[in-house]
């Protein structure tokens, strides 16, 4: 889960031992374009205090107006609302021209198990709360990587879980650049190199930074649907014990840099290890968008939309991809100088 949601979850049950009152806000449902996606969390205290989000503003101020107007009353039952249903309230509450938004604004007490679900996600496990809106009551199982949110008129269930996790393997300029960005998307970052000269000098905030071999960090991280792996060394003996490895895990992305002829190279080599082609499909290389990048940041940004594209199950067309917008460009470039003869 997002950190910001889980800084939610954490204020609401600090709140709550406090003896404050809490209104959690969950964004259910959307239609149409919507601010924030289902699963967006907002906690409301009773004296007004916010923390998280669940739109651009407009309806914050709403549900704090509400909670000013009435309260949150110790009794209360959670309900669902939605915003943006006519063109007058969409604009009144700043979504985008079709966009709906279906909260559910539930009441917290210590029964919620609020406190419970912190402990589940701080100990890094993937979390199921299904709260009932008749009753307000609440319980915890075990989620699959693959579940996600439901909600039916009478039921939440919600998955909450550790932030998603990358591994880099090298410790170099573009790894900086890099790791850089991911921590400011979120991800739990590890860089893998044992090379010392590489990283003595590491110091970018936020990052975990491990001098084990490649392979031996992939199985000891014990990588998941949630986590990346990016191989950006350029030295066979490093990233493809790191790919080798990886690409038998459910990792969501797995990726390495290099040119297209270095990539053929690879798979060349994968191919005799321990890999069936199944496996080795799942490779993004070379990884990135095609966006004309040359620079390390410009790079790191190519690499890190195509990870997002992963993680959001966006398929990207072959003509974003690396390999095929070069050559495609090539192909052109071939075509052009035909013509001109």
């Amino acid at each position: 889960m997002e950190s910001v949601d889980l800084d939610v979850l954490k204020s609401s049950a600090r709140w709550l031992d406090e003896g404050r009152r809490v209104l959690l806000v969950t964004v259910v449902k959307t239609w149409g374009s919507s601010p924030r996606p289902e699963g967006a969390m907002l906690a409301v205290r009773e004296d007004g205090l916010v923390v998280g989000s669940v739109s651009g503003g407009c309806i914050e101020d709403d549900l704090i107006a509400r909670v000013h107007a009435s309260g949150i009353a110790a009794d209360a039952r959670p309900e669902a609302v939605k915003y943006g249903v006519t063109a007058e309230e969409a604009h009144r509450f700043g979504l985008p021209c079709g966009g709906t938004i279906q909260l559910v604004l539930e009441p917290l007490t210590r029964d919620s198990g609020i406190a419970a679900l912190c402990a589940e996600v701080e100990a890094g496990r993937l979390v199921t709360r299904t709260m009932t809106l008749a009753t307000g009551r609440a319980s915890l199982s075990p989620a699959q990587a693959t579940d996600g949110l439901a909600f039916d008129g009478e039921r939440l269930v919600t998955i909450h879980g550790p932030r998603y996790r990358m591994l880099v393997i090298g410790a170099g300029q573009l790894s900086r650049y890099l790791c850089q960005i991911a921590v400011g998307l979120d991800y739990q970052v590890t860089v893998c190199d044992p090379r010392e000269e590489y990283t003595d000098a590491w110091d970018v905030p936020g990052t975990r930074v491990v001098h084990t071999m490649p392979d031996d960090t992939v199985l000891d991280m014990k990588l998941d649907a949630r986590s990346a792996v990016i191989a950006l060394t350029h030295d066979p003996k490093l990233d493809d014990l790191a790919l080798m490895e990886a690409l038998k895990t459910p990792a969501f992305y797995v990726g390495a840099l290099g040119s297209r002829r270095n990539n053929a190279a690879r798979r060349e080599r994968l191919l005799e290890f321990d890999l069936n082609d199944a496996e080795l499909a799942r490779l993004h290389g070379p990884a990135g968008i095609y966006i004309g990048s040359r620079t390390p940041p410009e790079i790191a940004i190519s690499i890190l939309a195509e990870v997002t594209a992963a993680k959001n199950n966006v398929s990207l067309p072959t003509i974003l991809q690396v390999e095929g917008a070069k050559a495609a460009r090539e192909i052109a470039a071939n075509n052009g100088a035909t013509c001109g003869l």
